[in-house]
Parts: structure tokens; sequence; C-alpha cells
């Protein structure tokens, strides 16, 4: 029995003195957040437009929409809009009611609106402007929403990642040469699970369509990486 509670000592011993060494390693530890940004010009740019009509009847308002939307696809086509490029992403058809303010009369219905709405991917941002032009002329008479991106983002949000990396070092290296110590090897990385998408960020040397139509301003994309490292320090 003595031998047991001996040999059981000398593993709590072994076990406190592990745990030891175990806090003691962590507390000779830095841990830094790195950020990078990394910036590109956009070469397409994503926009929903539409074309809506109201008329008396559901069927009046239904064709004269969709003779404007068939008008617009035509004119993305001839653009050079691929097909791939243009998708339908909204069709509606609903009555339009009048109400009077007397809560004693019943509500009417007085005609019906009709919507078709497209999104599309333009990869020449040069005919942009004259695009949404011609479109306006063909019908189109509603935008949801333009976005300018990138067709292969992978390049950039690489760059920003190197910058994070970078940046993490240049400050741990700083923080241990100020407190005295020595920066070690890496001991940790990970890269948080928010991710900030790449937003586009107007400068005041934007280009402007020169295409004719409508001004567009292209900007300038930035995209944000951020990392979290930990390295040993030692003195």
């Amino acid at each position: 029995m003595r031998k047991i509670i001996m040999g059981l000592a000398l593993a709590a011993s072994c076990l406190v003195g592990a745990g030891a060494a175990l806090a003691e390693d962590a507390a000779r530890r830095i841990t830094v957040t790195g950020e990078g940004v990394a910036r590109a010009a956009p070469d397409m740019a994503v926009l929903t437009l539409g074309v809506r009509h109201q008329a008396a009847t559901a069927a009046e308002a239904l064709t004269a929409t969709n003779a404007g939307a068939a008008a617009v696809l035509a004119r993305l086509s001839e653009a050079g809009i691929a097909a791939r490029d243009m998708q339908t992403s909204g069709l509606s058809l609903s009555p339009i009611w009048d109400r009077s303010n007397d809560h004693n009369v019943p509500p009417k219905v007085v005609g019906f609106e009709a919507s078709n709405t497209v999104t599309i991917r333009a990869r020449d941002l040069s005919a942009l402007g004259g695009i949404l032009d011609a479109v306006v002329a063909d019908g189109a008479n509603e935008f949801r929403g333009l976005q300018f991106t990138l067709q292969e983002p992978g390049p950039l949000e690489a760059s920003a990642r190197k910058l994070a990396v970078a940046d993490a070092i240049a400050r741990a290296a700083l923080y241990a040469e100020a407190a005295g110590l020595r920066l070690g090897p890496v001991m940790a990385i990970r890269e948080p699970s928010t991710q900030t998408t790449p937003m586009p960020m107007m400068r005041a040397e934007m280009a402007m369509g020169d295409a004719g139509g409508v001004p567009i301003a292209q900007g300038e994309l930035e995209l944000r990486a951020e990392v979290v490292m930990e390295f040993k320090i030692t003195n």
C-alpha cells in the first residue's frame, strides 16, 4: 500500500511539474493580430435592371412588360453580354388597389402592374455606360443596384493575406523588442471566421465611362484580410 501511495504521489508530482512547464511555456508567448489591405481596379460590374408597366388589365400590363424585357435582353446580347451573364431575377404581376379614405367603401382593383427584372454581369466596363443608355431607350425603366467586382478575386485575396501575415510579424517583432525580448518561432496561426468582402472604394482618380451614355465611376476595390499569429518569446 505504501508503495502504491508513493507511486501516486510521484505521478502527481510529475503532473504538477508538467503542468507548470506548460503554463510557463504558454506564458512566454505573444499573440498579435495582423491586417492586410489589397486594392485593385474592378474588371466586372454586376447590375440589376428591369421593366415595369401598369395597365388597366393584367394582360395589357404583362404584354407591355414582356415586350420591353425582350427588347432589353436583345440589346444586351447585341452589346456582347453572354447568355451565361444574364439571369432573370424577378417576375411579378399584382393588382393596383384604390383604397378610399372612407372605411365604409371597400377597396377596388383599378389596374395591374407587371415587372420583369434581370441581373447581368458586364465584363467590359468601358462599354457599361453605353449599354445602360441603350437599354433605357429600349424600355428598361428600373434599376436596382450596381456593384463593381473582380472576375478572379483569388490573387487579390492572396495579396491581402500575405500583407496581413507580414503585418503580424512586424508587430510581434516590435513588441518583443520594446519589451527587451527576442521573438521566437511561430507557434500558431489562424484566420478569423469573419471575413471582409471586397467593397468599392471611390478615389479622386476614379475613371469615368467615356463611351457615351450614362457616366460610370468605376473607382477601386479594397479587400481586407486579418490573421492572428502566436509567437514564442525568449530572453
